[in-house]
């Protein structure tokens, strides 16, 4: 399995943000998470969700959208895993 960050960024007080990461093999099963790296306890920080589009026959984009939940900013890491 091959795991890592791809991105790191900050998401604005109760917004939402878009990255990309493209040339990924299409025959990879990817996954994956969204992790604040700032500290604040209570709460969810943090929703995402993961599009793909098929780039062409062999790769493909991952597009993750991030909404913060809070108030404050929020420092983020995006985190992929390869399952295959």
């Amino acid at each position: 399995m091959r795991v890592g960050v791809q991105f790191t960024g900050t998401v604005a007080a109760n917004a939402s943000a878009q990255w990309y990461t493209f040339n990924w093999p299409a025959s990879w099963h990817v996954i994956w998470h969204v992790v604040p790296t700032s500290p604040r306890t209570g709460a969810p920080q943090v929703e995402w969700e993961t599009r793909v589009e098929r780039a062409n026959a062999t790769y493909v984009t991952y597009w993750v959208l991030i909404k913060n939940l809070t108030n404050v900013p929020v420092n983020i890491e995006a985190r992929y895993a390869v399952l295959n």
